[in-house]
């Protein structure tokens, strides 16, 4: 199978925002992403932006953009994504610090993950735990 035994991401889930800035804003100071790359179109909109976290990343730009992507997206949401974590409750504490809602608090599961979830600015599912299946060769 192409794409398992590490290097680039293979997958990365690709979120629409109304306001894209604060959505970066966000999920960098609140949820540990690190800024990739971002390009803006002249009004400031964001054309593309890609944040990273651990091996993986997520691709975010402004709605109501022209375009095939844009126009099939169009007021799609909320969307929900899963991402691995280290330390569950540090994370946990940073994202508290920057104001984001919890909708479940650090919780251990029965599959042996401990996790919790939040909801973003503009109402898209965030979910950080220890839970990181293997994906065989």
């Amino acid at each position: 199978m192409v794409g398992t035994g590490g290097g680039r991401p293979t997958v990365y889930p690709t979120l629409l925002y109304a306001d894209a800035k604060a959505a970066i804003r966000q999920l960098t100071e609140a949820f540990g992403f690190s800024e990739l790359s971002l390009y803006e179109g002249e009004d400031g909109t964001v054309l593309h932006a890609e944040l990273v976290q651990g091996n993986g990343g997520v691709m975010v730009g402004s709605k109501g953009r022209d375009g095939v992507f844009a126009e099939a997206m169009g007021d799609a949401g909320p969307t929900g994504v899963y991402v691995v974590v280290d330390d569950v409750d540090a994370h946990h504490r940073r994202a508290v610090d920057h104001d984001a809602e919890i909708l479940v608090p650090p919780t251990d599961q029965p599959y042996g993950s401990r996790d919790y979830m939040a909801r973003d600015v503009e109402g898209n599912i965030w979910s950080f735990g220890t839970y990181a299946p293997e994906i065989g060769a």
